[in-house]
């Protein structure tokens, strides 16, 4: 039996932060100069309330620009000195961790590849155990839910009971026009499964491209995440790291004004009477697909039947085809996507294939075969 986790709300870690929850800054500390000037204009705004710079950067090959290293928290200090902003990096070894807290870093991130890894994981949650600091956990580069689940629990056993999940998007197993696809089903997944948790978008690493980050972060809002971690740069042209997906300072600010933070519940009385009333509807309208779904299995079984007692194969190939391309046809004429036809097709095809196949194998074991 999973154990209950209950996740301490932003509001009260004592930080001053509400929701949405803002964080923006550079994919990586390069300067101090770089680091300050992209902090004092988003300070200067108000509405980004944590500024984040990776300081040590995991590359995929040696040689290329791994990160300021204990310098860069140098500058992260006096970016929490001069403008107020809280200030967050990410750690990979328990090293990171007494570096970052001998420098007063006020919030961690877990990364993608860390989380991937239970073994650095559970180092991590030993060296965190009785600081109760802030962190923030990236999915895993691959869309594995229990790992993710996992890195939450091993850093809340630990006693890290103020904890954010970033949905950063998966390493696409296909060319796809985004860096990462999203999957929004596994963080939705994931809230379902432990609802104190806040989950923020990354719109930066699903996007790739700066010119798509705005769209990635809408979407992200419209499905009620608590908040954005964007990459920010004075000039991601001359960025060491991710520059195709850092956006200016000045275009984040505008992109933020553009958005539309949405509540997650009204006051309002009519609103909720007329949910209320189309959410009956689709309770109805569910039970009776439901309904349908065990009428029409009940059918696929006489099928079955009728087949064993024909000596007929279970699959037919020209019939499924039939299926698939009438259905899906209705489907576009009724306004449907034809993938969503597609898939729901093939998981009740999967169902019957499997009911008839039982029902095949119960005739031969009663033969004796």
């Amino acid at each position: 039996m999973e154990p209950k986790i209950e996740i301490s709300p932003i509001t009260e870690w004592g930080l001053n932060l509400a929701y949405p929850l803002v964080i923006a800054g550079p994919c990586s500390a390069e300067s101090e100069e770089q680091v300050l000037s992209a902090a004092h204009v988003l300070a200067s705004d108000g509405r980004v309330k944590v500024f984040r710079a990776g300081v040590w950067k995991p590359r995929t090959r040696p040689g290329g620009f791994e990160g300021a290293g204990e310098k860069g928290l140098e500058w992260l200090k006096r970016v929490k000195d001069e403008t107020g902003l809280i200030v967050t990096t990410e750690v990979a070894m328990p090293q990171h961790i007494e570096l970052a807290l001998k420098y007063g870093i006020d919030i961690l991130w877990v990364g993608a590849r860390t989380t991937t890894n239970p073994f650095l994981v559970e180092q991590l949650a030993s060296a965190l155990a009785g600081t109760n600091i802030p962190v923030l956990i990236k999915n895993p580069i691959t869309p594995d839910l229990e790992l993710w689940i996992g890195t939450i629990e091993r850093l809340w056993r630990s006693g890290i009971t103020r904890l954010v999940a970033v949905h950063r998007g998966f390493h696409p197993y296909e060319r796809s026009r985004l860096r990462n696809i999203p999957k929004w089903e596994l963080a939705i997944d994931l809230k379902s499964r432990i609802p104190s948790l806040p989950i923020i978008c990354d719109p930066s690493h699903i996007a790739g491209t700066a010119s798509m980050v705005s769209e990635i972060a809408q979407r992200s809002l419209d499905l009620s995440m608590d908040g954005l971690m964007v990459e920010v740069h004075p000039n991601p042209a001359l960025a060491l790291s991710d520059a195709r997906q850092q956006l200016t300072p000045q275009a984040f600010l505008q992109m933020l004004s553009a958005l539309t933070f949405h509540q997650s519940s009204s006051a309002n009385n009519e609103f909720t009477d007329f949910l209320e009333q189309v959410r009956n509807k689709i309770d109805s309208i569910d039970q009776q697909i439901i309904e349908l779904l065990a009428n029409r299995m009940r059918l696929v079984e006489q099928i079955g039947e009728y087949k064993r007692n024909n000596n007929v194969t279970v699959f037919q190939l020209r019939r499924w085809e039939k299926i698939l391309e009438s259905r899906i046809e209705c489907g576009k004429k009724l306004g449907l996507d034809e993938e969503y036809i597609k898939s729901l097709l093939q998981l009740v095809h999967k169902e019957s294939i499997k009911k008839q196949a039982e029902i095949l194998r119960g005739n031969r074991l009663t033969n004796g075969e």
